[in-house]
């Protein structure tokens, strides 16, 4: 094991000491941790080209003080008690003024230090009604490993760079012939970058294409990190509430405060409300588009999963003109760690976004590539999309009975029609800050949606009461016994 160390071999200090404080500092600062073996001093002394006497005198005086340890037959160890820490004062967390950077900021950091930024907190209660996420266990793992394992066996190139910096063209093939077929997206392979997810595609679409200060249309609510992604490029949010038929598309046309760069809608199914947007104003926007000269982002997150209807076409299929940029991801179809996104583009942008994909991150995992290319191929993605939306069916079905049987007209059921969530609004004078304390009385962890308003600290007072409930990850008798005991305590 190799420790790197600063000794000046024309300093005045013995080496031996020299060694030694290095090392104890290397404890302290714990880049040597309670616990880890240290080398022998026949190899250290070796390693830093120092006599063996020098070593063993160091290794000494540390373990005298107590920052070594020595085991008979193993070898010498990080004591896992070290005495200056006993001293030490309790760490002190920074606030963000406290935190600021030393150094002068850019725009974008300026702009991300003003954001506020956490990650919703999650329980880990025995009864979890979290969105965002498939049914893990309900994923053909041994499929997968199959696939993984067949292409280490036999091909090796997926360790090497990878010369295409648009995505595995292969993949690229299976997607488009995918989207085609399931989405009416009219797009080839030349047309399609795949990147590090939706997040990655957003931003790259922000850096490209929108210019600080310009306005981006968002509905309200709507998806809380995608509005992070665009106000972190200094842009101006302009919030487009929604309705039961999706975005309210007559409030963006009438606007006339400021010119639109662009919209960002989840049309085939609104998050987080789970509205469809219907064809006439599907229409509507991709007129508003083609008249003022403003882009539509499209993201299409979880649109394989629909219930007793039928699909309407991707807003990209249908324009007549290449206002829509398509974004896509296989997070929720498969998992989310597969981290394989794709975006559709006009031809004409493919080179830059290839470039600046490029820049970024080089390149995607080239083994996930292909065996999600063998996936797509060989019939198994329709497969399981299919037995999913069999399984999702089901418990969306006990959830929206649960509710029904026993809230009554004490809950309004948003959403239902598709996706791996609902949305519900409780009928109840209590703040939502008490229905989730009294939900985890009973271990249950539930989340309000007022994080997905735009400006939800204004409107907490018309937004109290609603919910976001994800049904993915839980049983039947699990969705039923949390119902219940919301309903005990509620």
């Amino acid at each position: 094991m190799d420790i790197a160390l600063n000794l000046d071999r024309q300093s005045d200090c013995p080496l031996h000491q020299q060694l030694y404080e290095e090392l104890r500092q290397a404890i302290l600062s714990r880049r040597l941790l309670p616990g880890q073996r240290l080398p022998s001093t026949r190899a250290f002394a070796q390693s830093l080209g120092l006599a063996r006497i020098t070593v063993t005198q160091s290794y000494e005086r540390l373990l005298s003080e107590g920052y070594l340890e020595a085991i008979v037959g193993s070898g010498t160890y990080v004591c896992t008690q070290i005495p200056d820490e006993l001293l030490r004062s309790p760490t002190v967390v920074a606030t963000p003024k406290q935190n600021r950077p030393m150094v002068s900021l850019s725009a974008y950091g300026e702009n991300l230090l003003s954001q506020p930024f956490s990650l919703l907190p999650e329980a880990n209660l025995p009864i979890s009604f979290r969105y965002g996420r498939p049914a893990f266990d309900q994923f053909p793992m041994q499929l997968w490993r199959k696939l993984l394992s067949h292409h280490c066996r036999t091909d090796l190139s997926w360790l090497d760079y990878a010369t295409d910096f648009q995505g595995y063209q292969p993949l690229r093939q299976a997607i488009s012939g995918y989207l085609a077929r399931a989405r009416a997206v009219q797009c080839d392979p030349d047309q399609i970058v795949i990147t590090n997810g939706t997040q990655q595609a957003l931003a790259l679409i922000m850096r490209l294409l929108i210019n600080p200060g310009e306005t981006i249309a968002v509905e309200d609510p709507g998806y809380v990190s995608a509005k992070r992604i665009f106000l972190s490029h200094g842009v101006n949010l302009l919030p487009i509430p929604v309705d039961e038929s999706g975005l309210i598309v007559e409030k963006l046309t009438s606007n006339q405060a400021q010119p639109i760069r662009c919209v960002y809608v989840t049309p085939s199914h609104q998050f987080p409300t789970g509205a469809i947007l219907s064809l006439p104003r599907r229409l509507e926007l991709l007129t508003w588009a083609q008249q003022t000269g403003a882009l539509i982002l499209e993201d299409d997150y979880d649109s394989e999963y629909r219930y007793g209807n039928r699909p309407i076409p991707a807003l990209q299929g249908l324009a007549k003109s290449d206002s829509v940029l398509y974004v896509g991801t296989f997070s929720k179809v498969l998992f989310p760690s597969l981290r394989i996104g794709y975006v559709v583009l006009p031809s004409q942008l493919v080179p830059l976004f290839a470039q600046a994909k490029w820049l970024c991150d080089r390149q995607l995992p080239g083994l996930e590539q292909r065996v999600l290319t063998d996936f797509i191929e060989q019939g198994h993605l329709d497969s399981h999309i299919r037995k999913m939306r069999s399984y999702y069916d089901h418990n969306r079905q006990v959830l929206v009975q649960a509710l029904k049987a026993h809230w009554g007209e004490k809950v309004t059921i948003l959403g239902e029609q598709a996706g791996i969530h609902v949305m519900i609004r409780l009928h109840i004078p209590l703040s939502d800050a008490e229905i989730i304390q009294r939900a985890v009385q009973k271990n249950v962890e539930i989340m309000s949606a007022q994080p997905h308003y735009l400006n939800s600290v204004d409107h907490n007072n018309s937004i109290q009461g609603e919910f976001i409930l994800g049904y993915s990850e839980l049983s039947p008798d699990q969705i039923q016994e949390g119902i219940r005991r919301l309903a005990q305590v509620l």
